[in-house]
């Protein structure tokens, strides 16, 4: 192979590939002893190409039910052939609820998760007071509506580095830092009934975007104290819950 990565052995080159699924059927993307996971997936697709490495590396878990546009993963492979025909090859082998979309060769450095500058997700919500089976799959349907003016303003105070442990959010068992820093969070009002939240942070915490999902409809639905005010107090009173998993999406991954 051409240009080979150096610190490789002969035929053995690094990969980047953006990856695609729907969430609906796995019990998350990591690896699970007895459940079906994204992981899992990629994984047998890849030992049916000649894959010898133990696991891939990846951008981030996604819970159950969640799903991605833009998973980021890598892992080694000789592969004699271009990076289409490895695209091709992959997919032939993954199920219909996974699809690779992109493939490149990289850099031995380089790690999906450690390397990644910022992560964006974004969350669906239709607002109607009887179901449609059309967005049940991937949509959180709330009732009432929310005051959208208030989901905005409330939406502003969390921009910025705060202890998102005063909003109820878990660590998960990888330290007990719990502060971060959001780069940037909005609503977009989108035609018929449908709302989405998009958050952009390096890093979130356990069920972050689902809690904090859940408290912005409560706010907008009671027109409860802002977010500001609960993540300055630590005695402040918070509504239990978190939105669920359908409607959330890993929607891309900057390096």
């Amino acid at each position: 192979m051409k240009n080979k990565p150096s610190g490789f052995p002969v035929g053995m080159a690094p990969y980047q590939v953006t990856v695609a699924y729907d969430g609906t059927e796995f019990s998350g993307f990591q690896r699970q002893k007895n459940a079906r996971s994204v992981q899992g997936e990629l994984e047998n697709a890849l030992q049916n190409l000649g894959w010898l490495d133990k696991a891939i590396l990846f951008a981030g878990r996604t819970d159950a039910g969640v799903h991605a546009e833009a998973q980021v993963i890598s892992f080694q492979i000789e592969w004699k052939h271009g990076v289409s025909d490895l695209k091709k090859a992959l997919n032939d082998n993954l199920p219909g609820d996974i699809a690779v979309q992109e493939v490149k060769t990289t850099h031995g450095d380089f790690h999906p998760r450690y390397d990644a500058k910022t992560r964006i997700y974004h969350y669906q919500i239709y607002t109607s007071e009887t179901r449609n089976p059309l967005f049940e799959r991937f949509y959180w349907r709330v009732w009432p509506a929310p005051d959208s003016e208030i989901l905005a303003e409330s939406t502003k105070d969390l921009i910025g580095t705060y202890d998102f442990r005063l909003l109820g959010c878990e660590i998960n068992n990888e330290g007990k830092n719990t502060m971060r820093t959001v780069d940037f969070a909005e609503w977009q009002i989108m035609e018929g009934n449908r709302l989405f939240f998009i958050i952009g942070a390096r890093s979130f915490l356990y069920h972050m975007v689902r809690r904090i999902v859940f408290l912005l409809v409560k706010i907008g639905q009671r027109n409860l104290e802002g977010i500001r005010w609960n993540l300055i107090n630590e005695d402040a009173e918070l509504p239990a819950g978190l939105a669920p998993a359908k409607g959330l999406f890993l929607e891309k991954v900057i390096y």
